[in-house]
């Protein structure tokens, strides 16, 4: 029968306790805490060239029309974007949607780089409901990171856009 020493359990434990309570005491790194991440507000005008590629051919129902997106963005964001469209419905009688993406390059409040926006829009009887994310994980350079929604109004045939969004921290 083997024994072991009753003072050497004692010792492997008191140190087997002070181990655990100094890991404890430090804060794990992937759980520490982060700096709060403020909201920031950026607005502007944008204008906007739609290129129709072509309808697809639609064997029943209604066609799904394509389209390019070209805009300049002024303001707080100045870049370019360029994007695709597709559509469906009848417009005429105020009934459609449409989804869109689209990779924006420029300057945010002087955070340089690229990201993409997601839209998807619903038109029905003359009201519409229009959603624009910024998509995550696409955000390049300055702008790594970015997160948001933006809010298109077009009043008066001009365009203008209100962007909500956060930024992590500098590293």
């Amino acid at each position: 029968m083997n024994k072991t020493n009753p003072f050497k359990t004692i010792l492997l434990c008191a140190c087997l306790c002070l181990s655990w309570a100094a890991l404890a005491q430090q804060p794990a790194p992937h759980l520490s805490k982060k700096e709060p991440v403020m909201t920031r507000h950026a607005e502007g005008t944008f204008d906007v060239k739609m290129s129709p590629p072509g309808a697809d051919d639609a064997t029943a129902g209604t066609a799904i029309g394509r389209f390019g997106i070209d805009k300049q963005f002024h303001g707080d964001l100045e870049g370019t974007s360029k994007g695709l469209m597709l559509s469906a419905g009848d417009p005429a009688k105020g009934n459609a949607g449409y989804v869109a993406i689209e990779q924006v390059t420029g300057t945010l409040a002087g955070h340089t780089g690229s990201f993409a926006l997601q839209h998807m829009g619903i038109m029905e009887n003359g009201g519409y409901k229009l959603t624009v994310i910024v998509v995550p994980g696409s955000g390049t350079a300055e702008l790594t990171g970015i997160a948001g929604a933006m809010t298109i109004v077009i009043a008066n045939g001009k365009h203008s856009y209100t962007l909500e969004y956060t930024l992590p921290a500098p590293q």
